[in-house]
């Protein structure tokens, strides 16, 4: 059987620990940066950045959240059986209507994969505000094989990101192989790319248009 911290307990146990830890520490905010999902965010995530090694301390080592803002990672360690993780915070305010955040580009992710001992992984945070206090509501640390297709789709921007595509609902499935998953998405870029194209194609006619408009218009 495959050993790694995501085919035992040892990631639902740093779940529980970063959710604790979230909730005992939620005085970081003023009333006002309070209701900014973004200042939430960052802050959130900077907590965790700087938490994370003491919390699962027992389970990694050369741990690292010194990454730069555009980085695939908001953090990085080697797990205890040697795997290598990247680990990407994301967070959600329960009661927006809708959030699409992306997660890596597809190019990167395949490159990453190629070796079977890295991970990259999200940890999602879901917190609520009430009153003058944020309330951490569910921590997930899955990695990214354990989302569902069901739940992510593809953004047109480079090779293609990966994206959750309503952060209010995400479909975990812990037994979900990383090849079988690689395999979907395969299929998934293998439809996607074709109606880029098409897309192309018309961008192309349209500016062929605009360009015979400019050729016929006098210079002044």
């Amino acid at each position: 059987m495959r050993q790694s911290i995501f085919h035992n307990a040892d990631h639902k146990i740093i779940e529980k620990r970063i959710f604790d830890y979230l909730n005992e520490n939620n005085n970081f905010l003023s009333p006002r940066t309070l209701q900014s999902p973004r200042a939430a965010g960052d802050a959130l995530q900077e907590l965790v950045g700087e938490k994370f090694g003491d919390l699962a301390k027992e389970f990694c080592s050369e741990y690292s959240n010194d990454f730069a803002r555009r980085s695939m990672a908001d953090l990085a360690f080697t797990d205890k059986f040697g795997n290598y993780h990247i680990v990407d915070v994301k967070t959600h305010r329960e009661d927006t209507k809708f959030n699409m955040p992306n997660l890596t580009s597809v190019e990167r992710l395949s490159r990453l994969y190629q070796d079977d001992k890295n991970f990259f992984s999200v940890i999602m945070i879901k917190y609520k505000i009430e009153g003058a206090a944020l309330l951490v509501t569910e921590v997930t640390f899955k990695p990214i094989e354990f989302l569902s297709w069901d739940c992510l789709t593809i953004g047109a921007l480079g090779w293609g990101q990966i994206q959750i595509a309503n952060s209010n609902k995400i479909t975990i499935n812990e037994n979900h192989s990383r090849k079988s998953w690689m395999l979907e998405l395969c299929d998934i870029l293998l439809e996607f790319y074709p109606k880029e194209i098409s897309k192309i194609g018309d961008r192309i006619k349209r500016f062929e248009v605009v360009k015979e408009f400019w050729l016929q218009k006098q210079d002044i």
